[in-house]
């Protein structure tokens, strides 16, 4: 059964391996043009959706210790992305250039905007590197 805006309905699982994570992602993304309302039936399943995710994404591909550009690049390297879908998603190739180059840092609109888009956790974001 398909919900509003291509979700598909059905008994939620546990994701055990990349079959099933491959499965909940294609599921997940289907809802990205039509989101659902917060709070409905469709809204409550793409949110536990998205948790079912992040929890196998934590377990299986944790984000390394690093600073802010090296989270931005693992996240681009896993999804497949290029520096053309950062500055796609900033809405300016030059920022996209300043920020994976380490000239500039990310403003707290940007952490927002990469941790809901690409998943990135806010922390990851903000930490700065010690020197060695």
């Amino acid at each position: 059964m398909t919900l509003s805006g291509g979700c598909q309905c059905g008994a939620v699982r546990i994701i055990r391996d990349e079959a099933g994570y491959a499965a909940v992602l294609a599921e997940f993304e289907a809802c990205f043009d039509h989101e659902p309302v917060p709070g409905s039936e469709d809204g409550d399943r793409f949110e536990l959706l998205g948790l079912l995710l992040a929890k196998y994404e934590e377990e299986h591909f944790p984000m390394p210790e690093t600073g802010p550009v090296e989270a931005i690049r693992f996240a681009m390297d896993r999804r497949g992305l290029g520096q053309s879908d950062l500055a796609e998603l900033l809405g300016s190739r030059s920022r996209a250039s300043e920020i994976l180059s380490g000239r500039r840092d990310l403003t707290l609109p940007q952490i927002r905007l990469l941790s809901k888009a690409w998943g990135i956790p806010v922390q990851a974001l903000i930490c700065e590197i010690e020197p060695a």
